[in-house]
């Protein structure tokens, strides 16, 4: 599907239109230039490049209001089909202000974007600093909770082997990514310390679901 922007304004081909509804292109374009004779539209000609027999062949483009008079006029029934169409254009066109406050508006909406993801910025720049692993109590720290919060966390998000009863483990799933570690301490007890990685890991699904 083809999607031109000329002068700020949206245009689509006869040929996507002749896709949407399910006609040859060339019997829409003959109905695009008898409309334009009268004067009812006024598509633009240009050219495309056939992707299978590499010929050049000459289609038009149409603004919006045209576009719809022409499928009215040829297939009344699709005339939601192209509505729906157009509304999947509009909505993937970048917006640009159209006056200074608009421009205005938009900073304070992108600054306000920035804020908020700030804390989620700063915690993923110190772990940047970090080369050293980190117990459940060091990392629920830096968020101001405690390792019980944060151990019942991770075991309902399968972090931890539930098969294990003393102490906790990590899933295999776990370790293979590079996100935690078991080591052992000086008295023999295995210790699930957590990487850099596991951090930001931990702090990426602690935002998605919404338990900060």
């Amino acid at each position: 599907m083809q999607l031109i922007a000329k002068e700020s304004k949206l245009t689509m081909s006869t040929r996507e239109i002749a896709q949407l509804l399910n006609k040859q292109h060339s019997n829409i374009k003959v109905s695009a230039e008898r409309m334009a004779a009268k004067g009812v539209i006024a598509p633009q000609e240009t050219q495309y490049q056939d992707p299978q027999n590499k010929q050049v062949y000459t289609e038009y483009l149409l603004t919006k209001r045209d576009s719809l008079i022409l499928v009215t006029q040829n297939s009344p029934e699709f005339t939601a089909a192209i509505v729906d169409r157009w509304q999947e254009l509009e909505a993937n066109q970048f917006y640009i202000p159209q006056t200074y406050g608009e421009a205005l508006q938009l900073c304070a909406d992108q600054v306000k974007q920035l804020e908020l993801a700030a804390p989620k910025v700063a915690f993923v720049d110190k772990l940047v600093e970090r080369h050293t692993l980190m117990t459940s109590t060091q990392v629920a720290q830096k968020h101001g909770k405690s390792a019980v919060w944060l151990n019942k966390f991770l075991e309902e998000v399968g972090v931890f082997n539930r098969a294990v009863k003393r102490g906790r483990a990590f899933q295999q799933w776990f370790v293979e990514k590079g996100l935690g570690e078991m080591k052992q301490t000086e008295v023999s007890h295995s210790q699930a310390l957590f990487t850099p990685a596991g951090e930001v890991w931990i702090n990426e699904r602690l935002y998605s679901e919404g338990a900060l």
